[in-house]
């Protein structure tokens, strides 16, 4: 079973049509949207400040999200893949976006819409990644722009196989 704990008096709550794997771990102050799922070893930890999620969001294997106590919360957009072992940390993530594998995104920072961060980048404290950019590196740095092709081929592809994915593991 999942470990879905309150912190303080405030539970987690989720929209329709979420998927937990039995052992994510999801406490304190979060909301999600509806189609999200959290993938096994995810752990999301809403017990420092709020974490808010929008539709459509996969947490992936390994990967982990949390927030700054009493300064930085975590706000997510529709449409995010975070990837697995993946770290977002007091930071703003836009719509439509994907966040690479083994990332880190630090906090304050800020991912505006369709944008990559690629697979092993470290998104320093306060960078603002701009909206249709992909960023990579240590630390990480705008590396080209985003196509219209790679929105649909990558960033909503993903998006999209992980609600299917997620399906697959209904036991109704």
């Amino acid at each position: 079973m999942p470990v879905i704990l309150p912190v303080l008096g405030k539970s987690p709550s989720f929209g329709e049509n979420c998927f937990i794997a039995p052992n994510a771990t999801i406490v304190g102050d979060v909301s999600t949207g509806k189609e999200c799922s959290f993938w096994f070893n995810a752990v999301v930890r809403g017990d420092v400040h709020f974490i808010k999620m929008g539709n459509r969001v996969n947490v992936q294997d390994g990967a982990v999200i949390h927030c700054t106590y009493q300064k930085h919360p975590t706000t997510i957009g529709n449409n995010v893949s975070i990837g697995h072992n993946a770290m977002v940390h007091g930071c703003t993530i836009h719509d439509n976006v994907l966040i690479g594998m083994g990332s880190i995104v630090m906090d304050r920072c800020v991912i505006h819409s369709n944008s990559i961060i690629a697979a092993g980048a470290v998104v320093l404290e306060g960078t603002i990644v701009e909206a249709g950019s992909i960023y990579a590196g240590v630390p990480a740095k705008k590396v080209k722009e985003v196509s219209p092709t790679l929105i649909e081929s990558e960033i909503n592809r993903i998006a999209e196989n992980y609600v299917k994915y997620a399906s697959w593991y209904d036991a109704g």
